[in-house]
């Protein structure tokens, strides 16, 4: 049976496995070797070369959840995204990228590009003409994300690839907080999709690796500069992350609905002051997200009143943990302007709206009344 027919949780179960021909066990095994045979063998296999055959197993899972042709797994988010980068740019080269998106990419850009002598240019917001506005005569790749990281902005994701083509321009999404569950850009024509593999394809807070999926072509341009950058993943942790994306439909599809209700809860609180999320039609792009997304996601911000102390109502939290990452399994909250964004100067933080107030909130699987009793019992704690 073609892939293209299998669903959702089929192609997180069963694609991308390691048969076990010997034993036929129902888990993958896994291939701890650094060393394989080279001699009369059709392809060379080191793990620096993203080619063990659990790393080449796992990268047909992804490429199948994102309707691409290949795909590959990296040690981390950034490694994904800076191997990436690197292959599409290269010195008098300029990037268009959105101005609303994650820290740890923004600081990426600011420390490493003038080093290799690349040009760049943050829009001023994140709609189709603000990135038109900002394309140069060598402007080679235009980045968005979307939803982004962590005001939850909608950016147009057909409209950004029909710009790109339009003017010979690579395009590529982080597509992180909408996961393939929620999101597949490359069927709304986006050239390049990378991922935190840490965040939902984990699920567990117990992983760190990164993804980027694309077309053959794409793929093997970036492979050519991974393999020297040296940004692969651990066979055992590949392992871990292959077993922990057969349940990836089942727990993005819970947590998009428990955030669905949250956030409509939280809107009508009287200590929160606005909630950011792509469901609500509150949301300024809330059309926009209905139109490119088969879910909204589980992750959203809010900010707190302005005579609430935030960080202590964070450590009043009994169940929502507190935590620099998201997307487990737990409901977890955060300061962006202390952890996401802390590189940012305050000033960089305003101009994106990213205040003291705000608490991004990555929802769990928890029962949401459960999460809600907690959340009232913390604004009680700390409130006047």
């Amino acid at each position: 049976m073609s892939q293209k027919k299998f669903g959702l949780n089929t192609i997180c179960t069963h694609i991308g496995e390691v048969k076990d021909e010997q034993f036929k066990g129902a888990v993958s095994p896994m291939y701890l070797s650094s060393s394989y045979e080279f001699l009369d063998v059709d392809v060379k296999r080191y793990p620096r070369y993203f080619n063990t055959p659990n790393q080449e197993h796992l990268a047909k899972k992804i490429a199948a959840l994102e309707h691409t042709e290949m795909a590959m797994i990296f040690g981390s988010g950034m490694a994904a995204i800076s191997t990436m980068f690197l292959a599409f740019l290269k010195q008098g080269d300029h990037l268009v990228v959105q101005n609303t998106l994650y820290g740890g990419t923004l600081n990426f850009i600011k420390e490493e590009f003038p080093k290799y002598g690349i040009d760049y240019t943050f829009t001023d917001g994140y709609k189709v003409e603000d990135f038109e506005a900002a394309i140069q005569p060598n402007t080679t790749l235009i980045h968005i994300e979307t939803p982004s990281n962590p005001l939850l902005t909608i950016t147009d994701i057909e409209g950004i690839a029909k710009l790109g083509k339009s003017k010979g321009i690579f395009t590529s999404i982080d597509n992180t907080f909408a996961s393939p569950v929620n999101q597949n850009p490359m069927d709304l024509g986006i050239d390049m999709v990378m991922h935190s593999a840490t965040k939902y394809f984990g699920g567990h807070s117990d992983i760190l690796a990164g993804a980027v999926a694309s077309s053959e072509v794409h793929m093997k341009r970036i492979w050519n500069v991974g393999k020297n950058l040296g940004g692969s993943l651990s066979d055992m942790t590949v392992w871990m992350l292959e077993r922990s994306m057969k349940t990836l439909g089942l727990r993005v599809k819970a947590q998009t609905k428990n955030a669905m209700k949250l956030a409509k809860w939280l809107e009508q609180h009287p200590k929160i002051s606005r909630v950011y999320y792509p469901g609500l039609k509150s949301h300024p792009e809330h059309e926009l997200a209905k139109s490119q997304m088969h879910g909204f996601g589980a992750m959203l911000s809010f900010e707190l009143q302005n005579d609430i102390d935030a960080l202590g109502f964070q450590k009043k939290l009994k169940l929502i943990k507190s935590s620099m990452s998201l997307a487990g399994v737990e409901s977890t909250m955060l300061s962006p302007h202390l952890t996401s964004h802390a590189l940012l100067s305050q000033k960089e933080r305003d101009s994106v709206g990213i205040s003291n107030q705000l608490i991004r909130f990555s929802v769990g699987i928890e029962d949401v009344k459960d999460l809600k009793r907690d959340i009232n019992f913390a604004l009680d704690k700390v409130s006047h």
